[in-house]
């Protein structure tokens, strides 16, 4: 298992005063806006990975 990801910057005010919170995984507060968020993962898109051809077009 991996380490959390932190993000790198307020989604409200894109500053980084960034701690994780205790409401549990994935929340975060900021310290200088005074906001709360949580991420969270939701899974792999059923498209797939878009690959580049030798046309230099996209697959």
């Amino acid at each position: 298992m991996s380490e959390r990801a932190a993000p790198f910057h307020c989604p409200y005010c894109g500053e980084e005063d960034l701690h994780p919170a205790e409401q549990g995984h994935g929340a975060w507060e900021c310290r200088s806006c005074n906001r709360a968020f949580q991420l969270r993962f939701l899974g792999l898109l059923a498209r797939g990975l878009r690959t580049e051809t030798r046309e230099g077009g996209i697959s």
